[in-house]
């Protein structure tokens, strides 16, 4: 169904200008045949005039109900079949993103099986309790968000949300991108990046034509091809008529990856 009314929509234009002209020919053609029966004095032909006249007229009117009808098609029809059909694409969806506690990557503690620690000695006597070496634990990267960042832009409609990123995080590796992307009539969503590698200048990273009605992963953001800066992210949502109705805009830092720590080696007793 939703494919025969996506043709009727992409044939729109075409259809219109050809309703436009049957319309026209025919509002011509009622008003030509209403000046001949006037101008008849023989019966048979007022009476052949008359006829022509209502069939001209009865041409007009279904012209205008197919253009009404297919207007109604656009309008209504086609925006609630694609929402049904959103809908269903996403209860059919198997991969569920749960939320859970916001947590950037870290680098992991060295394999503490690899350092081969050995135990120290006695040291004066044997009264002396034996002391083991133990690894330094591996430190968490500083700053993972940047205090004081600038403010978001919008985010107050439920319609255009971005939970991740964060505003103010730093990104160093390829990231999840969660929020919501929806409204009524909705046709796109679309994130773009604005910043030095850019020109400072909006540019589409990702985009799609499906809504996302509840908070959740739907994108990829990679910084591998931007060089270190800040950056402004945003979401904006669209409806069919191209329209933005919905964004949110956070700034972001993207970073070189933190260092990973070392291991110093195998200690001696």
């Amino acid at each position: 169904m939703i494919t025969v009314v996506s043709f009727l929509d992409r044939l729109a234009p075409g259809l219109y200008i050809l309703l436009g002209a049957a319309f026209m020919w025919n509002l011509w053609k009622t008003r030509r045949t209403g000046i001949q029966h006037r101008a008849m004095y023989f019966e048979l032909e007022r009476e052949v005039m008359r006829l022509r006249r209502v069939n001209a007229m009865t041409v007009l009117v279904l012209v205008a109900l197919a253009g009404l009808t297919l207007l109604g098609v656009q309008r209504s029809i086609l925006p609630f079949l694609r929402q049904v059909q959103d809908i269903q694409a996403i209860q059919q969806e198997v991969a569920q993103v749960m939320d859970g506690a916001f947590a950037t990557s870290t680098p992991r503690n060295p394999d503490e099986a690899a350092l081969n620690i050995q135990p120290v000695g006695p040291l004066g006597g044997d009264d002396v309790p034996l002391v083991v070496a133990t690894p330094a634990p591996t430190p968490t990267p500083v700053g993972t968000m940047i205090p004081n960042p600038p403010d978001i832009e919008g985010c107050t409609d439920p319609r255009a949300t971005l939970t991740l990123p964060a505003n103010g995080m730093r990104v160093f590796q390829p990231i999840s991108i969660e929020g919501t992307a929806y409204t009524d009539n909705f046709s796109e969503w679309k994130i773009e990046i604005n910043g030095a590698t850019t020109l400072n200048q909006w540019s589409v990273t990702n985009g799609l034509d499906r809504p996302v009605l509840n908070t959740q992963a739907f994108a990829q953001f990679s910084p591998a091809n931007y060089v270190a800066g800040m950056y402004q992210m945003r979401l904006m949502v669209f409806d069919f008529t191209g329209m933005v109705v919905a964004s949110c805009k956070v700034n972001i830092y993207i970073t070189a990856p933190p260092e990973t720590p070392t291991p110093t080696g195998t200690p001696s007793t």
